[in-house]
């Protein structure tokens, strides 16, 4: 007979050295195949790959100006596995001129997985970055006593003069999500923040190279392994060359201190930014070494935002500069001629609505309407073509293509330029109003045919629309960059965009703009030297109204187009045009005149004082901006719809007075006359009416005898109320004698 109790302990015991062996195995595999910190432990007795940083490209402007360059710089590494148990840290500390508190937390840092998740013990980990000639000298000497510390020699970026810092950018430590995203990337190694260094970070950093070194028992360093024979160099990042001239760029800034707004200058015919310019800046050079977190941390709780550009992050409406692509919209359209003129009576009059305008001649036609900055004009340009149902089947229709010619010309979508954060603007669309309104017409959305109500554009944006009439009707995506070395361009910097509007249309604007150089709102920014076109824009503003110009010079082979936004400037002539005149001269003739120079030195200190209650984190500004933004829209909203319930209001009252006026008609016609014979019924109206005042005298006598204190209260009722009664009576008077001269009309027809 078996015994079944012996059976079931074999098995169990026999499961339980199966699970141990399998258990040994897999740890086994786990320390010698799959983990790596054996390897690691062993290698780094024997040997130290030692990184060689590239060093990055340098930036130069459109004339070979050089705008920054690289110094050397020094890091101290730390392998930790090395240092334990054999470090003089007071020594050290005083060293690098650090205290104890600093070490221990540098070191805290440097272990915590969280903070520095590719933390190894076996490899080189960032101790301090960035430190200066003086310091690295004074510390190298004593190096050999602090086992497991390096000096690993790398670049810092340096600006040879303080200008282009929103352009250019930064650079810094990367940080968490930099290292996931790319692996060529370490912790504590260095990339773009802003601007150009932070667009073309893969171009400007190069590749890293590594040396292989030999070490004894001691950890003392023998030589290359294998006299570097696998052994990799760096390679130097490439050199770009801007599109950005210098000492345009530098006088654009000097033009906008004290002021909030924007710069951009386009060479039109490559779409190179030749100048951008973004007030408040900054010097780029406070943005280097130790110091820059505590200047980073200023300039963002700066109500002013100066890390703001506001050249393609600024969204503000463009004003009268949006006529002229309004003005090839209708052209373009057939709902304007050469011929077609508009009436200005101080404004646009319409079913109770008004625009107001400036004095000027009436009525005008295109290129006059474009000199005067006509407000009336182009609001009849709008009605009349979102009204027309012969070429447009519905008003969604008509208003879907005036969306696609402003998108078109470059508004509502990133143009594409070659910076982070570029925003789109705003054109609204008929999805957009059916969306915002139960019910609207073309009265509804009349403001963005001046450049105000729902659309916004960016700085940038107005500058390229200067460049497309420059252009005669098409643009190339604006682009900073003008050369990479060893590199093409991306195409679409090559290519040409062609907007709907027709190149006659843009002639007759050309002509316009010309127009109001010579003698309209663009007076001031006439030169001698060379022909510019102009178009000046006040954009409505909750506060004081923005000042803007766009223009572009020569006229007939255009080298530069211009948009200047000043926030809070007043009138375009008052900033805009000057600040935008005295850049096309400085381009043109790479200098000022003495006479020009004194209003550019005037112009800088001529400041706006801006109120700001405190001071504003950065998060908090942007969502005020976006608050703003969104107000702006709500309030011309608003005024639509409060104007649509006003034109409602007086429908009613309008329909409710005919039909009280129909119905006393029918109480004092007589049943026995007949309602075809009209005049009789007139006659019979007169005369009754004229018994009823006979019959009203009559009473009035009779208690004016009956009651004398009624009579008496009666009076001074009538002296209250005299002027109503005067009124009253003419108003009477006049009706009666409408009908005695109707009467006679139709008996003389009669006859």
């Amino acid at each position: 007979m078996k015994n079944y109790d012996l059976e079931k302990r074999r098995l169990v015991l026999s499961a339980v050295a199966i699970g141990i062996v399998v258990i040994y195995i897999i740890r086994l595999f786990a320390l010698q195949i799959a983990s790596d910190d054996y390897r690691k432990s062993a290698d780094s007795n024997a040997f130290l790959k030692k990184i060689e940083f590239p060093s990055r490209g340098i930036i130069t402007d459109r004339k070979g100006k050089l705008l920054v360059y690289n110094q050397p710089a020094y890091d101290i590494m730390v392998v930790t596995n090395e240092m334990a148990g054999h470090l003089d840290t007071l020594e050290f500390c005083k060293a690098l001129h650090i205290t104890r508190q600093d070490f221990n937390k540098r070191m805290l840092d440097i272990k915590d997985r969280n903070k520095n998740p590719g933390y190894s013990r076996f490899t080189q980990q960032s101790f301090l970055s960035q430190l200066s000639d003086k310091d690295f000298s004074a510390f190298q000497e004593k190096l050999y006593r602090f086992p497991g510390f390096y000096v690993q020699k790398r670049s810092v970026r340096q600006y040879q003069r303080p200008i282009g810092a929103h352009v250019l950018g930064d650079v810094a430590e990367v940080s968490q999500s930099d290292v996931e995203e790319d692996d060529y990337y370490q912790p504590g190694d260095y990339i773009g923040k802003m601007g150009v260094e932070r667009e073309y970070e893969k171009d400007l950093r190069g590749k890293k190279g590594v040396q292989i070194l030999l070490r004894d028992a001691h950890g003392q360093i023998k030589g290359r392994y294998q006299n570097g024979k696998y052994d990799q160099k760096p390679r130097p990042g490439r050199d770009i060359q801007l599109g950005l001239d210098a000492d345009l760029q530098a006088l654009g800034e000097r033009l906008m201190e004290g002021k909030l707004g924007a710069v951009v200058a386009i060479e039109p015919k490559t779409g190179q930014i030749l100048a951008m310019v973004s007030s408040p800046t900054f010097d780029p050079r406070a943005m280097i070494g130790k110091l820059r977190g505590k200047h980073q941390h200023e300039m963002t709780l700066d109500p002013a935002k100066p890390l703001l550009n506001r050249a393609i992050m600024g969204q503000y409406p463009p004003g009268s500069t949006f006529k002229t692509g309004q003005a090839v919209t209708y052209y373009t359209e057939g709902i304007v001629s050469d011929s077609t003129r508009y009436p200005c009576h101080h404004g646009f009059y319409f079913k109770g609505l008004h625009v107001g305008c400036h004095a000027h001649a009436s009525p005008v036609s295109i290129v006059p309407a474009i000199s005067t900055s006509c407000n009336s004009y182009f609001c009849w340009g709008l009605y009349h073509m979102l009204a027309n149902r012969r070429k447009y089947k519905t008003l969604d229709d008509a208003m879907d293509v005036w969306r696609d010619y402003m998108v078109s010309m470059g508004f509502g979508y990133k143009l594409g330029i070659d910076l982070p954060g570029e925003k789109r603007g705003m054109i609204p669309n008929a999805q957009f109003y059916d969306h915002a309104f139960k019910h609207w017409n073309p009265l509804s959305v009349i403001s963005i045919s001046i450049g105000q109500g729902e659309v916004n554009l960016t700085p940038l944006q107005i500058a390229n629309l200067g460049a497309t009439i420059a252009n005669r009707g098409y643009y190339i995506a604006p682009h900073v960059v003008r050369h990479i070395q060893g590199k093409n361009l991306d195409k679409k910097y090559m290519e040409h965009h062609r907007t709907k509007g027709s190149v006659r249309a843009y002639q007759e604007v050309i002509a316009g703009m010309i127009s109001s150089v010579r003698g309209g709102t663009c007076a001031h920014a006439f030169h001698p030297g060379y022909s510019l076109a102009g178009k000046t824009g006040t954009a409505q503003n909750r506060g004081k109204d923005h000042s803007v110009f766009m223009g572009f010079a020569p006229v007939d082979t255009p080298k530069i187009a211009i948009a200047v936004y000043v926030e809070n400037g007043g009138f375009g002539a008052d900033f805009g045009v000057p600040i935008g005149s005295l850049m096309i001269e400085q381009y043109i003739n790479g200098k000022l005149t003495p006479g020009d120079a004194a209003q550019a030195d005037a112009l800088q200190k001529r400041h706006i004082s801006y109120a700001f209650k405190r001071p504003l984190t950065h998060s908090d500004s942007l969502r005020l901006d976006s608050i703003k933004r969104v107000n702006m829209i709500k309030d011309s909203l608003k005024q639509v719809r409060q104007k649509q319930d006003m034109a409602e209001a007086e429908r009613m009252k309008e329909a409710q007075k005919k039909k009280e006026a129909e119905e006393k008609e029918k109480k004092k016609q007589p049943q026995n006359d007949p309602a075809i014979r009209v005049e009789p019924e007139e006659l019979i109206k007169q005369d009754k009416k004229e018994k009823d005042k006979e019959d009203d005298k009559k009473e009035k006598e009779k208690e004016k005898n009956k009651d004398n204190k009624d009579s008496r209260k009666e009076s001074k009722d009538k002296n209250k109320g005299k002027d109503k009664s005067k009124e009253h009576e003419k108003s009477k008077s006049k009706g009666q004698s409408k009908d005695k001269s109707k009467s006679k009309e139709t008996i003389n027809r009669a006859k």
